[in-house]
């Protein structure tokens, strides 16, 4: 998953703006092949958790909630790509679409169960995403640093 702290973002399909947050957390998730349900609930916590948000005093102390942001998470089987052999990535390390799509949506139930407000894209739709990254602040997490 990468985790982009934004001002705003949102995505469309087909022109339509599917999902749209003000001051939060865009979030692209991949699940690769390996992947399970608990990696999906551990990183849901994580990131629900992270403390990313400046304080009063300016320091990153403050969670998503005490925030009083949003997320907008996306699916994104394109940072599964294998990339250092030859130009044009593959992607064979992207789990399956079905599994693909009951991890991704696991990882937003488990963010709701944690009281965070949740924006999606549509699983496997071609999404044209606008965001205003804040920061910019970025954070990579990655099932095999766990």
């Amino acid at each position: 998953a990468i985790l982009q702290r934004v001002l705003e973002a949102s995505v469309l399909v087909d022109g339509k703006t599917v999902g749209e947050i003000g001051p939060g957390l865009v979030i692209l998730v991949c699940a690769e092949q390996g992947d399970s349900e608990d990696d999906a609930t551990f990183f849901a916590h994580k990131a629900a958790k992270m403390r990313i948000f400046s304080d009063s005093e300016g320091k990153t102390n403050l969670d998503i909630a005490q925030k009083g942001g949003k997320m907008l998470v996306i699916s994104q089987f394109t940072l599964a790509g294998v990339w250092r052999s030859g130009n044009r990535p593959g992607f064979s390390r992207a789990e399956a679409p079905v599994r693909a799509k009951m991890l991704y949506e696991k990882f937003c139930d488990v963010l709701r169960s944690d009281g965070v407000e949740v924006e999606t894209g549509i699983f496997a739709a071609d999404m044209k995403v606008h965001l205003v990254g804040d920061g910019p602040f970025t954070i990579v997490m990655d099932s095999r640093d766990k």
